[in-house]
């Protein structure tokens, strides 16, 4: 380990100890320093962080050094998190407006784009409105040219 970073066996040698018994500390090391790790304030995640802010915020200024001591915390910690919490909520925030601007100017294009389609269905439906009047006009004139007897069998 370090700072020298000798092996086990030499420093067994150099102690006069059990090579087993150095093994064991170092495993005891290693399990204390998770343990250390879960519990460190830079280890809490946000929702942990609000709930002590919110927490602390319902106690008294007299009670506020107990409640961080039994927690391992310090004030600071408190403030930092809370300014955190609040850049966080923010960015939330603008990204929620992005969001909301893209969509608007995607309900205006497709505003438009039914516009357009409306206009060219209404155009079509003229179209033919006129090309079936036409024939009409069309057989009608037929009609007057051929004899009466014919036009009414």
């Amino acid at each position: 380990m370090p700072p020298n970073n000798e092996s086990i066996t030499k420093v067994s040698e150099e102690m006069g100890l059990n090579d087993q018994t150095i093994r064991n500390w170092v495993k005891q090391a290693a399990g204390s320093q998770l343990l250390i790790e879960e519990t460190s304030p830079r280890f809490i995640n946000a929702q942990e962080k609000y709930l002590l802010i919110k927490e602390a915020a319902s106690i008294s200024e007299a009670e506020k050094g107990t409640f961080l001591r039994e927690r391992g915390l310090h004030s600071e910690h408190l403030t930092l998190w809370d300014q955190e919490l609040r850049e966080m909520m923010s960015q939330k925030q603008d990204l929620k407006n992005q969001e909301v601007n893209v969509l608007k100017k995607r309900v205006i294009e497709l505003e438009k784009e039914l516009y357009r389609k409306e206009k060219a269905l209404a155009e079509a439906a003229a179209l033919l409105i006129l090309k079936k009047k036409l024939e009409d006009v069309m057989m009608e004139h037929e009609d007057d040219r051929l004899p009466k007897k014919i036009r009414h069998c």
